[in-house]
């Protein structure tokens, strides 16, 4: 570190003595700027001073065209190394809204045409591009990075390159499909494009994607070492060889093959949802069949801009940045100790979450096994990240250093206490033990230490009647399993302080999770949806849909998992809690099928994965697969009164439409604050559809006319369950629309 520092303050002590002998500045705009030195290399730096990273807009497109003239017509000028004063990001990507402002696809094309244009001249140029990636370089980043003769990365933890698009159900549209096979190889750049993964720097030098990795502080002068090199004849760029297999795949009529399984893999994966992958796959092979592959991409790129599952995934992506801004604003004392009580997997799944971003957490349990057994589950989960290189051995053992196990068994857990900036219970769904929790904990902690609940489903406002200081408790609802699930709901009861919120949302962002704000009412939001969905599957169960069917036209819907898998996964026992919760609160909304069902479930000891066996038998190996639990369907069964022969459609709309009413009776009801955090919610919350937008963009696109005369009809064949939201009814006399 001593010798890095000593590195970067001398390079910065030569550069200001010398500005004026060593530099000429021959170009500054908004968002590059054109240096020049005495041995020919020029330097372009990416800083868009309008924005905190850069992106490929049409301010920064302009001036890269009056960068490329002044290098086409500087004699003195040899080469070029184009690098980012944002540290932390090359190019972050193309300009998302500019693209959803786009009305036609000829208007479309004619960005992704004129982007190809840009793209092609560095490529072509005499005069070598050096790419310098430091941080994000993604997208139509990349797709610089690709057009230039030589790429150096830094090794900094923050560098990744990826070309993200097919997440936003678009493709690569400036040449990142021509350029990227011919680059790393076609298998290796379809696993690239058909899932916009991440490479790290020392994977993109094994996949030939960068020539060289250096330092964070030397790379600015590696890679002017390296322009300096092209120019001059001294550097040859060294081509990645091919294997003989890859190249009978790759170089052959045999690639016919790759794309032929590709294709099929694609399908299997995305149910033909979404158009992208195909299209990515079209595009690709044009480019090896003849002369107009940049013509398909653009073509293509048009294409895709304005299908609805573009829009809907482009929705995403505004709704989850603008979610990532804390609407309570900065924290008056950012939380540096965190407390967790319950060290459980719920527990442990925040206590890393929390550790991997710096903050050290206290995690305390009953006694000093279970204390244990929580920072395991930590470690184990960071030794898989290990074992699949998603981090390395310092990181995970930094982190875990983070991890502090406590027990009541030792009194020391006191003296820790009083260092906590915030403390989350994370115990059994039981009133009066939260109560117990937070009042054995209040007396050794800080005046202003934020008391968060992990409840699902309890009212925040009755667990902070416990509490000395009710204003400092706040409800932080995290989803299992916490590690993968995104979503963090905050619940704020009539006395939460403001400064207790922002320091909530603060800590929420701080582990990477999408926070939206909920009332505190029963279920919150994303459970109180679930719970007239889960009447609903018990409806149609005793309505002769075989349960197996039913979660096989949920998931050929779009959902990650049906109903009744979901039951297993989440514990029948659970489910029924929540179902009990939610009538007592929704009343006729929670009407539909018979509860009973589920505690002749619990009776029989069928709790779902966590006993082996639910509605399904769990495997027992790896190679084995979950088999429907013939005694949980004749528990079934005998609920069954009659058969109504149900078409798949009817099932699946029946199912669905529960979900979406409550949801909109949220926004009417003001328990989420917009149909923005209710699409964003339900979501990452559920996997609701990505490629539909949401539940309020999945009215939209169906007409809340249409959508609310499909409520009715199902209201008067099967109960007021079906009742349409009063908003929605507003919203159908004129066919409105929620975005």
């Amino acid at each position: 570190m001593a010798v890095r520092y000593a590195l970067r303050k001398g390079s910065n002590v030569r550069c200001t003595a010398g500005i004026h002998r060593r530099f000429v500045s021959t170009f500054s705009g908004d968002c590059l700027s054109l240096e020049t030195r005495p041995n020919g290399v020029a330097i372009v730096r990416l800083d868009d001073k309008t924005a905190k990273v850069n992106t490929l807009n049409a301010a920064m497109t302009k001036e890269l065209v009056t960068v490329l003239d002044k290098v086409e017509s500087d004699a003195d000028i040899k080469s070029v190394v184009l690098i980012s004063s944002k540290p932390g990001c090359f190019i972050a990507g193309a300009d998302i809204a500019q693209l959803q402002a786009a009305t036609s696809e000829a208007e479309v094309k004619k960005l992704s045409s004129n982007g190809q244009v840009y793209m092609n001249r560095i490529q072509s140029s005499k005069k070598p591009f050096v790419a310098a990636i430091d941080g994000s370089c993604l997208g139509g980043g990349l797709e610089v990075a690709l057009a230039c003769h030589y790429r150096v990365a830094s090794s900094g933890k923050k560098t990744q390159l990826a070309l993200p698009e097919v997440m936003l159900g678009l493709l690569p549209g400036a040449g990142g499909t021509q350029r990227l096979p011919k680059l790393v190889g076609l298998q290796a750049a379809l696993d690239m494009m058909l899932t916009g993964k991440n490479i790290k720097p020392d994977k993109a030098l094994k996949l030939g994607l960068v020539d060289q990795v250096a330092d964070p502080y030397a790379l600015e002068n590696a890679a002017i070492d390296a322009a300096e090199g092209l120019a001059s004849g001294k550097t040859k760029k060294k081509t990645k060889a091919k294997g003989v297999v890859n190249r009978l795949l790759e170089d052959t009529p045999l690639r016919s093959i790759v794309f032929q399984k590709a294709g099929e893999m694609v399908a299997k994966k995305t149910g033909g949802h979404y158009p992208a992958p195909k299209l990515i796959l079209e595009a690709a092979q044009a480019g090896y069949a003849g002369s107009n592959g940049f013509e398909v991409e653009s073509t293509n790129f048009a294409k895709l801009s304005q299908t609805p599952e573009a829009k809907a995934l482009m929705s995403i992506f505004f709704g989850q940045t603008q979610l990532k801004k804390n609407r309570y604003g900065k924290p008056s004392k950012p939380v540096q100790t965190m407390a967790v009580i319950g060290a459980g997997l719920m527990g442990a799944g925040i206590a890393q979450v929390s550790a991997t971003k710096g903050i050290r957490v206290l995690l305390k349990d009953r006694d000093a096994a279970s204390a244990a057994k929580g920072e395991y589950h930590v470690r184990k989960s960071l030794d898989d990240r290990v074992k699949k290189r998603r981090m390395t051995g310092y990181d995970r053992d930094v982190v875990m250093s983070n991890v502090i196990p406590l027990s009541d068994q030792d009194e020391v857990w006191k003296a820790h206490m009083k260092h906590a900036d915030l403390v989350i219970e994370a115990v059994f769904e039981d009133i009066s033990l939260k109560h117990k929790v937070i009042q054995g904990l209040e007396p050794f902690l800080n005046p202003d230490c934020i008391v968060a609940t992990n409840t699902s489903a309890l009212s925040v406002a009755e667990i902070a009647k416990a509490s000395q200081r009710p204003e400092n408790v706040i409800g932080m609802h995290y989803f299992s399993p916490v590690p993968s699930m995104p979503l963090l709901e905050i619940i704020r009861h009539p006395g939460t302080s403001d400064d207790v919120a922002a320091r909530a949302v603060d800590v929420g962002l701080r582990q990477g999770k999408t926070c939206i704000v909920v009332k505190d009412v029963p279920g919150f939001y994303v459970n109180r949806c679930l719970g007239p969905y889960i009447a609903e599957t018990l409806a149609l169960v005793e309505s002769g849909v075989e349960i197996e069917r039913l979660d096989k036209l949920m998931t050929k819907w779009g959902l990650p998992v049906g109903p009744i898998t979901l039951a297993d996964e989440v514990g029948v026992d659970v489910g029924a809690h929540v179902n009990q919760t939610l009538s007592q609160a929704l009343g006729v909304r929670m009407q539909g099928g018979n509860p009973a069902i589920f505690q002749d479930m619990i009776n029989a000891g069928f709790l779902g994965k966590k006993t082996g066996k639910g509605f399904y038998i769990q495997p027992t190996n790896k190679k084995s697969k979950k088999t429907i639990n013939p005694e949980a369907v004749a528990i079934v069964h005998k609920y069954q009164t009659r058969d109504l022969k149900l078409s798949d459609e009817d099932a699946t709309n029946r199912l669905i439409s529960r979900f979406v009413n409550e949801a909109i009776l949220c926004v009417q009801d003001e328990i989420i604050a917009s149909p923005t955090e209710g699409d964003i919610g339900a979501v990452f919350g559920i996997g609701f559809p990505p490629f539909l937008g949401g539940p309020f963009r999945y009215v939209d696109r169906i007409g809340t006319a249409k959508f609310n005369d499909q409520l009715l009809r199902y209201a008067d064949n099967y109960g007021d369950q079906f009742t349409p939201a009063p908003l929605l009814q507003d919203l159908a006399k004129t066919n409105k629309t929620f975005h």
